[in-house]
């Protein structure tokens, strides 16, 4: 019951099969789905491996049931904690099945600790042209790394981001963070070819859609499953590029806790407890 109360909204299941059926209904209204298997933080080997082969899997259900559908990683899935060249060894293996497959691959970031091997790890995948990666708001760094990932021609998902760090090195208000997005996604349309805007925030939609108007950019506008789906297909309707990421597997708590904070904490656990006993 706690499992289904607190990640279901969010969550396609455990199984890749979950994943799919989402991603059917996504394709169904006009937008693509990014599938992500979740885990992190990592250190078995043997999950790590299970990791792999999972996604490798999950490549072929795409390719075979013509899913209009990007995947995307976390480092410390593929053994960032563990072993950093057998992390690279298996970040490679997954883009260049996917490349063969016609597949694209995102990186998600993670934690401010593990940014530097994030951006480095995605330079190893950028000559097989099928990866991108993603840039937090939240991290004041985030000006000096897309002013970095500009000169490599870089694919970039921007989000605002949801992990807790020292105010030192990230933005402590909700205002500063969608500032600073608002700020950075400047610089996307000045100065990279295609990108990603991926938030839920009205104003910095409307803002990037009278951006584009000027720049002309190859942009997608991404959202993540369960929070406003409505309006990305609405978004899709009228003719936008529109992804909506799609998590599945077993590993939901994390990824739950991150979404219950952005969407208020307690009095939203409340909320949601409060519509799950009314069903």
């Amino acid at each position: 019951m706690f499992e289904k109360l607190l990640a279901g909204r969010w969550i396609a299941g455990p199984s890749i099969q979950d994943g799919i059926k989402i991603a059917k209904k996504v394709n169904a209204n006009m937008a693509s789905a990014i599938l992500n298997y979740l885990g992190e933080d990592i250190n078995d080997m043997n999950d790590v491996n299970a990791t792999v082969n999972l996604y490798l899997k999950l490549i072929d259900s795409i390719k075979s049931m013509k899913i209009n559908a990007d995947i995307s990683l976390k480092p410390t899935e593929l053994g960032l904690e563990i072993d950093k060249e057998v992390m690279k060894q298996n970040y490679v293996k997954i883009v260049k099945y996917a490349k063969k497959k016609g597949i694209f691959v995102w990186l998600d970031m993670e934690q401010a600790p593990f940014v530097d091997d994030t951006i480095a790890l995605y330079k190893i995948g950028l000559p097989y042209k099928n990866v991108g990666i993603c840039i937090q708001a939240y991290l004041r760094r985030s000006l000096s790394d897309l002013r970095y990932l500009s000169k490599l021609n870089s694919t970039v998902r921007l989000v605002k981001g949801a992990y807790s760090e020292s105010p030192k090195i990230a933005f402590p208000s909700w205002a500063d963070v969608t500032a600073n997005y608002s700020s950075l996604m400047e610089y996307l349309f000045k100065n990279f070819s295609k990108f990603t805007i991926a938030t839920h925030d009205n104003s910095l939609i409307e803002k990037a859609l009278g951006l584009n108007e000027k720049y002309k950019k190859e942009v997608t506008y991404a959202m993540l499953n369960g929070i406003r789906n409505k309006y990305a297909y609405r978004l899709a309707a009228e003719g936008n590029k529109v992804s909506i990421y799609v998590p599945f597997g077993t590993a939901w708590f994390k990824y739950a806790f991150r979404r219950l904070r952005e969407e208020g904490g307690a009095r939203r656990f409340v909320s949601i407890l409060a519509n799950f006993r009314q069903n």
